[in-house]
Parts: structure tokens; sequence; C-alpha cells
């Protein structure tokens, strides 16, 4: 058990990575905002401007939320992407003119290219670059991949990982890489998560594949099949049955 509390260093890395990428993308002009955790559903997080305001002296501030769901079945990466995507619409509130709300425009997009990040409707080369739900994906050798090589050789990390993350093909295939992998620390970790179908567990059951041990929760009396090529179409069974 760490013996750092968990509020202080959780919140306190992502801070820490959010001063990073201010200094390293933005030049510092970044004005502080309230990073908060949201498990917000399909999405890695969001950006809401002016979301807070203060009690006694009435000034306001952003709000960066990330989704915790995913930090222990996406690449650190992933996080870090997540960071700097929302800190581009920071960056466009208070130096840009941002769309309506929720469309990512040509101003975020060119914005998000010069700092190494290639926006994608698809999150892969060839989808648009603006729209109302966008991804992205690092291009290399840009700044961003730059920045966080440097990162990387700290001794920076996301230590906090929500144990129940939502069940999606990518989370289940991630986690059967790292069960099975060559990592040991990587497949103890898998053995400690358990994906959940997103809407909670209520009168829910736990399904396993018996080749890839990915686990499920689901409504009793389900018949599921593994999809992945190896597993063959293995039937999932009851956990404990």
């Amino acid at each position: 058990m760490s013996a750092l509390n968990p509020t202080v260093q959780a919140y306190g890395e992502l801070q820490a990575a959010f001063d990073y990428y201010n200094r390293a993308l933005f030049g510092g002009e970044l004005p502080f905002c309230l990073i908060t955790m949201q498990r917000e559903k399909r999405t890695y997080g969001y950006f809401s401007a002016r979301r807070f305001v203060h009690r006694q002296d009435k000034s306001m501030t952003d709000e960066i939320a990330l989704n915790p769901s995913y930090f222990g079945v996406v690449p650190l990466l992933e996080i870090l992407q997540t960071i700097v995507h929302e800190m581009a619409h920071a960056w466009q509130l208070h130096f840009g003119e941002p769309g309506r709300r929720g469309y990512h425009n040509t101003e975020w997009a060119e914005k998000m290219e010069a700092i190494g990040l290639m926006p994608s409707r698809t999150g892969k080369p060839g989808g648009a670059k603006t729209g109302e739900k966008m991804a992205d994906y690092a291009i290399g050798g840009g700044l961003f991949m730059l920045a966080t090589a440097e990162l990387l050789t700290t001794d920076f990390r996301i230590s906090w990982l929500d144990r129940f993350p939502p069940v999606q093909p990518g989370v289940a295939s991630i986690l059967a890489g790292m069960e099975g992998g060559e990592d040991e620390e990587d497949s103890e970790l898998a053995g400690m998560l358990s994906p959940v179908m997103v809407g909670g567990r209520s009168n829910r059951e736990k399904y396993r594949c018996p080749s890839c041990k990915v686990q499920v929760w689901g409504k009793p009396g389900l018949s599921l099949l593994c999809g992945f090529d190896e597993c063959k179409a293995a039937r999932f069974e009851l956990v404990g049955q």
C-alpha cells in the first residue's frame, strides 16, 4: 500500500502533467484550471469553460475532466494525449475563437497539429480534422512526441488505476495482452482489474472466457462467445460455476 495520500498523489500527477505540457507546448501561457476525474461514459475526457466559481472572490476557472475508468487499460501515451487535447481547448478559449458548443473548428485543429497531435474524427490517418466528436493521434517527430519522450525520462507516472474499467472490445484486447504477456507486473495487474458492463453490476453475473480469461459482467442467462481469433469462439463460463 502506498504511504502517500492517494488524493494528493493522483491529482498531483495530473497537475504535474498539465504544468509540464503548458511549458513545453503552450509557452506557459495557459491559466490554471481545476482538474477533475469524472466517469463520463464513452469519453476519455472533456473541457468545460468557466465551470467553477470561487465562493469568496467570485473568480471563475475552467475544468479539465479526465475519465479514470480507462487509466489502467489504455497506454500512458493516450492519457497524456487526452490532457493535451483538452489543454488545446483551454488555449482556444483564452487566445482564440472557440466554435459553437461541442464543435472542434479549424482554429482548434490547426493548433492541435502545431503542437504535434493530428485531429481525426476516426482517430486514424485520413479522418476529418473538424467536427463534433473528435479524436487524435500523435504525429511522429512532432512537438508532443518529443516533449513526451523527455517527460518519460523522468519518474513521471499515473499511479492509481480504476479496478473496474468499462467493457469494450479494445479494453478486453488490452487486458488479454496484459494477462498473456511476458511482463510480470502487467500480468499481475491485469488479474486485479475486473471489466464491468457500463451501467453497473446490479442483478448481473460475471462471465469469463476459458481461453484468454477476459471477464465481463452481464445479465443472468447470457450465452457469450469470445470474439478473439485465438479463442476460436470459446463460450464464456460463469465465474465460480
